[in-house]
């Protein structure tokens, strides 16, 4: 596809969801490239969904705590571990549920079609990439690419956990059903559960919102993820207009 093509591609999507416009404010656009460092470890307040286990890790000491790991059977399928991508500095955090066929190839989370949906709905809000960091529930993939079990997501959700203790992002946006209910620990449905702000792990903003998976099949429900992310940008940029 030519730039030209992807240029409008990128602009009948925006067109779909109702965008009028993309912020060019030089903070949304520079962001920091630092290297991740240790950090002490900071108190969080109690509650089901923010108790913090042990000391904070930088992301590459997650990683190889993880190392070739054999702890559930996904082990036998996988190519390979999918960690996780983008800047470890980064305010905005997006979890989704599992690896695919792409990304168990190329080891990266949401390179496939919903990954590249996924890269519009950042840049509909002025960002890159390069600008989030993107992880799953689960770090390998399930056969079939079928939805992660209950003894999967409690061996891997831990290092999910300290990836974002390590981060410390204003808010992390949960895509689908599985990623919200790994978070939260609940079992609303995600149309019910999308669009809320929940305070999360000592005060991050957490925004359950549709996976872009789920809109491939359902781009009816694009103008709702749009909704969800003005206020992923209210959040991360106050004073901004919608």
């Amino acid at each position: 596809m030519s730039d030209r093509d992807q240029m409008a591609a990128h602009l009948q999507y925006f067109s779909e969801l109702g965008v009028a416009g993309v912020s060019r404010d030089k903070k949304w656009t520079e962001r920091e490239a630092a290297a991740v460092v240790a950090v002490a470890p900071q108190p969080v307040e109690a509650g089901p969904v923010a108790d913090v286990a042990g000391d904070l890790m930088s992301l590459p000491a997650i990683r190889a705590e993880i190392g070739d790991c054999t702890r559930c059977k996904l082990h036998v399928g996988r190519k390979q571990i999918v960690f996780g991508t983008g800047n470890p500095n980064a305010e905005l955090m997006f979890v989704g549920e599992a690896p695919g066929a792409d990304e168990d190839e190329q080891g990266e989370p949401f390179v496939g079609r919903a990954g590249q949906l996924l890269t519009k709905i950042i840049e509909a809000i002025g960002m890159q990439r390069s600008d989030v960091y993107i992880a799953n529930v689960i770090k390998c993939r399930p056969p079939n690419n079928r939805p992660p079990e209950p003894d999967e997501i409690a061996t891997c959700e831990p290092f999910l956990f300290k990836q974002i203790d390590a981060i410390r992002p204003k808010v992390i946006v949960a895509l689908g059903t599985h990623a919200a209910h790994a978070l939260l620990k609940v079992d609303t449905t995600i149309s019910k559960l999308r669009g809320q702000v929940i305070d999360y792990r000592g005060g991050i903003k957490l925004i359950p919102t549709f996976h872009p998976a789920y809109l491939l099949r359902s781009p009816d429900r694009k103008r709702d993820v749009w909704e969800d992310m003005k206020k992923v940008r209210a959040f991360l940029s106050p004073g901004e207009p919608e």
